[in-house]
């Protein structure tokens, strides 16, 4: 079985999505699109932008999303997914790749999520920092001792877990998962606690959105980052979304899940090769690969 997965930020590049751009009519109105919903011209950052220019939250988040779900339309009849999943932002490219979101409701709610995650960011300092070589266990019994907020946020692979919180907590913890023998334990350049408590206010201005938009029943299920399980259900699928910006990314437990389900062909759309190498630490029995333009 097939399962297309669906990168999030940080997978950005200068000059994304601009093959995609000459290659496909289908692309260029897409892209075209996408300018107008957005007010401002984002093939220009996209496609001739310096790397400072695409790390702007409001930029990096459609981005990511234009090139990943734009290449699945161009895809055209060889796009047949069994089943789907999106890291973080990954999962609204996920949505509108499998139907249940139209693309325009869907660049829209990337937007005002990017937007609503800038203003959480400006509310108060705080970070994520990235964990080598731990349980899960011990990073998360660090996290729920640590005095301030720090929390589990991204469960991206075995051994690899990323912690979220306030900067001042974040440091501290840093220092005792070294203590505890992590091979790393490194703050990452992020400008915010995404996936934390620090995001309700965030959380709940997405929420008033996704409240607003249409959701459809997809064409195959979605493994959702908060609940990990196969969802085709329309309302679970909303209610997931909107608790997703405070609670953790959980991509190991929801491509173990995937592969127990059957899949054993896994496509990453987007740009980057993050969630090939990831899956290459989760399970080495079956194929991940980059979806790739047709001749």
């Amino acid at each position: 079985m097939n399962a297309y997965i669906f990168p999030g930020q940080g997978a950005q590049f200068s000059g994304m999505g601009l093959d995609l751009f000459e290659a496909s009519a289908l692309a260029q109105e897409y892209f075209n699109q996408a300018n107008d919903i957005l007010g401002f011209p984002i093939t220009d950052i996209m496609f001739e932008g310096e790397a400072e220019d695409l790390k702007q939250t409001k930029v990096t988040q459609p981005a990511i999303f234009l090139h990943s779900v734009i290449l699945s339309k161009v895809l055209g009849d060889t796009f047949q997914p069994d089943m789907v999943a999106g890291h973080s932002l990954g999962e609204l490219s996920a949505l509108v790749a499998n139907g249940t979101l139209n693309f325009e409701d869907g660049l829209r709610l990337v937007s005002q999520r990017a937007l609503a995650m800038q203003k959480a960011c400006e509310l108060q300092p705080s970070t994520m920092a990235a964990v080598l070589g731990l349980e899960d266990q011990v990073v998360e019994e660090v996290c729920a001792a640590a005095k301030g907020i720090v929390v589990a946020a991204n469960y991206n692979c075995p051994g690899q877990l990323v912690i979220s919180g306030d900067i001042p907590a974040i440091e501290a913890a840093c220092e005792t998962l070294k203590e505890k023998g992590a091979r790393r334990a490194l703050v990452l350049p992020v400008g915010g606690a995404f996936h934390s408590p620090l995001m309700e206010p965030a959380r709940e201005e997405l929420a008033a959105a996704i409240e607003n938009t249409t959701f459809n029943t997809p064409s195959c299920p979605i493994y959702q980052n908060v609940s990990t399980t196969a969802i085709t259900d329309p309302k679970v699928i909303k209610e997931n979304l909107m608790a997703q910006l405070t609670a953790p990314v959980k991509w190991t437990q929801s491509m173990q899940q995937m592969i127990a389900d059957g899949a054993t062909n896994f496509i990453e759309v987007g740009p980057g090769k993050v969630l090939q190498g990831l899956m290459r630490k989760i399970d080495r029995n079956v194929t991940a690969s980059g979806a790739t333009l047709p001749e």
